[in-house]
Parts: structure tokens; sequence; C-alpha cells
């Protein structure tokens, strides 16, 4: 789901070109929806309805790890059009997580964060082995940032046919919340 002007992704604030050439590299096909915080619901109802539809699509995959309120959500929207949710992360211990992630060789930095929880000197930084132990340090932040304390651009993995080359440009605060734009 993209922002209404379809400028930037509704959580991580990236620009959609990134996210089409994540998408590329992967080898999967990308629906990216305009949509407002309040359409959002019933525009995410509509993609997964149709791929139902056209697709044969039966079951989605989220990544969630313990939040009730999201796992709700995703049951509830997806019961309508049929759609089985799978959760394979559920309940499972974050840092395990993150060490499975890093091992596989993924590679990932921190686009957005909000600012309650860590300021824009996080932006740009790479999650690794330092990453872990600085935010559990840092503490009252989930290391995975389940809550919305900070988003993540992947970047290179064993899945990608490529790593994606970019650089990093300037830390733009936005109400509570803090982006990196993300340039080729």
């Amino acid at each position: 789901m993209v922002s209404q002007d379809g400028n930037h992704s509704r959580t991580h604030g990236i620009n959609p070109g990134w996210l089409k050439q994540q998408s590329q590299l992967l080898g999967i096909p990308i629906i990216q929806r305009k949509t407002s915080w309040e359409n959002y619901e019933i525009e995410f109802k509509k993609v997964i309805s149709g791929f139902g539809q056209s697709e044969g699509l039966k079951t989605g995959i989220f990544g969630d790890i313990d939040l009730q309120l999201h796992r709700d959500w995703v049951e509830r929207v997806c019961k309508e059009p049929g759609i089985e949710p799978i959760l394979p992360l559920w309940g499972e211990e974050r840092e395990k997580l993150l060490n499975e992630f890093l091992l596989a060789g993924f590679k990932t930095i921190v686009v957005a964060t909000q600012a309650d929880f860590l300021d824009s000197s996080w932006l740009g930084r790479e999650i690794n082995k330092e990453f872990i132990n600085d935010l559990k340090a840092h503490g009252g932040v989930d290391l995975c940032g389940e809550k919305g304390e900070f988003h993540t651009f992947v970047y290179d993995g064993p899945v990608f046919k490529e790593p994606i080359k970019f650089i990093t440009g300037k830390r733009i605060r936005k109400d509570n919340h803090w982006f990196l734009e993300i340039l080729p």
C-alpha cells in the first residue's frame, strides 16, 4: 500500500520504485495500491479479493510476531474473501529470528523510526550483531520493531538475483517519525 499521491510506501516512507525493484530481483509480482489510512482496509480487501478470484489465491503470509491486534485484523480482513492467513513467525523469539535472518545472508538498513523510541541517528544503520546489541542496550524497543519502532529496507539476500544498488539521502522528520531517503 502506498500513499494517496503514490510517492511513498504507507509505513516505510520509501519511494514505491524501490519496492518494484525488490519484486523484480525476487522474481515475484507486486501490486501497489494508492490509499489513505482511512481507506487502507477497504483497498487491502479489494486487492486480496481480486487475487482470490483471478489468481486462485487461498492463503496469505503475514510477518507478525505477537501483536494480537494485528493478528485479529489480519484474520478479520482475510475471512471475508476466504483467504487463510498464515503467520509463520508467530510466537518466535526476536533475537533468534534476527540471527536466522543474518545467518541466511539478508542485508537490510533502518529507513524509518518512531521518534519517541529512536532518533534519526538510527536511520541508515545496518541490521547486524552490533545493531542488535545496541538496541538491547538502548532498551524499550522491540528487537524486530514489532510495535512500529522502526522499519527497514531489505536490499540483498539469498533470494535476490543481485543486490539493490542505492545511496542514502536526507533524514526527514514528519510528525513523530524519521524517514531516510533512499536514492539511486
